[in-house]
Formats: C-alpha cells, sequence, structure tokens
C-alpha cells in the first residue's frame, strides 16, 4: 500500500526492490544465439514426427519399395546393358551393385522435397508468423527445419543400406566409403534443401509446391546415371545427365563405396553445394523477411 507525505506519493520498499528486479538487466534472459536458436527449431521438426509417425512412411516404405521394385522387376534387362552380361540371376546381382549408391542417391534426394511443403504448411496455418515476431536469429526457422530433417535423411540411408545389403550389394570400399558415401549425401541433400525452401516460400498453397517440386526433382532423379549409364543415352539427354548435379553426386558415391577418393569428383559436388546454398539461401530469406 503506498504511503503520501506532503502530497507526494511514496512506494513502498518492497515494491521498489520488485520492481528493480524485473527490470534490471542482468534478470533479463540473453537473447540465443544462432546456433542455439537453430538446434531449438530443429527439436521442434523431431518433435513433429514423434507425434505425427505416419509421416515417416515416405523414408522407411518407399525406399524399400524402390529397390525391390528396381532390383528386381527391371533389374534383369537392365543390369544385362550394365554389365555386358546376359539377362538373369547374375546380370540382376550385378545390378545391385550399380543400384544401390544410385537409389541410395535417389531416395535421400527425393525427400529432401517434404522439407519445403512441411514448410509451406507451417507458413499457411500462421505459425511462422508467430516465429518472426520472436527475438531470435531469423534465418534459425529455416536452418532449424533443415536440420530437422537430417535424422529423416539419416534413417532413410540407412533403411536403403540395410536392404541393399539383404539384397547382396557388398561395396568394395567396406564401412569407410559408405560413410563417406553417406556424410557427402546428407551434406547435399540439406544444401538441395534450401531449393525446396525458396519454393515453397514462393507457392502460396501446398499442393502448388508439391507439382512445382516435382516438376523440378523428376528430371533431376530420373535424367541422370542413378539406373543405367549416361553413354546408353542418345546425344541431348546424355548431355543434360552429365551435367546433371545429381548424376555428379551418384558418381561420386559409387567412387566411395567402390574405395576410391578422387578429389576431382568430391570437388564437384562440393562447388554445387556451395552454389545451392549461395543461390537459393538468400532467396529464401529475402522471400521469408517479406512474406506477409
Amino acid at each position: 500500500m503506498s504511503t503520501t507525505t506532503n502530497g507526494t506519493s511514496t512506494v513502498p520498499a518492497e515494491a521498489e526492490r520488485i520492481r528493480h528486479i524485473l527490470v534490471s538487466r542482468q534478470d533479463t534472459p540473453q537473447r540465443p544465439g544462432a546456433v542455439s536458436a537453430s538446434l531449438t527449431y530443429g527439436w521442434r521438426a523431431l518433435l513433429k514426427i514423434k507425434h505425427v509417425p505416419e509421416q515417416l512412411f515416405d523414408v522407411t516404405i518407399f525406399p524399400i519399395m524402390m529397390t525391390v521394385m528396381m532390383t528386381y522387376v527391371f533389374g534383369g534387362s537392365i543390369g544385362a546393358a550394365v554389365s555386358g552380361q546376359e539377362a538373369g540371376g547374375d546380370a540382376v546381382g550385378a545390378y545391385v551393385q550399380w543400384l544401390i549408391p544410385g537409389i541410395f542417391a535417389q531416395t535421400l534426394v527425393m525427400i529432401t522435397m517434404y522439407t519445403g511443403l512441411t514448410l509451406n504448411r507451417d507458413i499457411s496455418k500462421g505459425v511462422f508468423d508467430r516465429f518472426r515476431s520472436l527475438p531470435v536469429w531469423r534465418p534459425a526457422q529455416l536452418v532449424g527445419a533443415l536440420l530437422g530433417d537430417q535424422v529423416r535423411y539419416t534413417l532413410a540411408g540407412v533403411i536403403i543400406l540395410v536392404v541393399g545389403f539383404i539384397m547382396g550389394f557388398r561395396p568394395a570400399g567396406g564401412l569407410p566409403g559408405v560413410l563417406a558415401a553417406f556424410l557427402m549425401l546428407l551434406v547435399f541433400s540439406f544444401c538441395l534443401s534450401w531449393v525446396w525452401t525458396t519454393v515453397a516460400l514462393l507457392m502460396r498453397t501446398e499442393q502448388a509446391a508439391m507439382g512445382v517440386s516435382m516438376f523440378i526433382m523428376m528430371p533431376l532423379t530420373f535424367v541422370s546415371n542413378i539406373f543405367a549409364p549416361t553413354e546408353s543415352m542418345p546425344g541431348p539427354v546424355r548431355a543434360f545427365a552429365e551435367a546433371n548435379p545429381v548424376s555428379t553426386l551418384v558418381g561420386c558415391i559409387r567412387e566411395f563405396m567402390d574405395g576410391v577418393y578422387d578429389i576431382g569428383s568430391i570437388t564437384a559436388v562440393l562447388i554445387y553445394c556451395a552454389v545451392l546454398v549461395v543461390i537459393f539461401g538468400p532467396i529464401s530469406m529475402f522471400v521469408y523477411n517479406r512474406k506477409s
């Protein structure tokens, strides 16, 4: 209760002490750093998987389905062309050694697309309007979402490798080659995700984002060296496939799994990664900062 002396209101000492505590700088929480904020948003992405586990369908069932279908439906004929053997069991076995690194790359590259779709869904629900009002590093929301998806990529990669080993895949490079390929693929997937982030921010609906993403993704994955050597393709298609960054990535992964560490291939993939981030990272932030 306040007291009055000569017409002047005097705040009791206890109230003054409480006010001092509330406004004291040393008691004000420090603003989170860029790394801390990004990891927090990454953890949010993982919690969404925990509460909606069915969204893992694309990283569990899809890899198995693609690997089995491509091997046992098309493996005999394509494998014969790749290995120069007659169609049959031997051709399928040889094709498994060729296909698994390609499917390994294709699966992770394709599920990066869902990063943008999830982001678009959050934006349409108004969640990111609240995030942008918080006093945190502005790109943390986007970077955190991409970091959280690394867990999904890792899970999909492990599934592909397990299925491949069951089907007879035996990488000559052993465990070091497989780990090097895995690391390279995770780096490329993170960088490629910025493309879908840009698409998600530009499109007004999730359906539109899906349509544009598939329009870009299909030629990237199917007009490449994932399923067949580029040498077997006609001129213009071969030129596109050889310039395709996914073909460069798959070639590097096959080399890793064969125990070959070619500096030229590694450098080419890292250059593609840098170009993707340098171009689409700033575009994503530009659109994100101005999105109403």
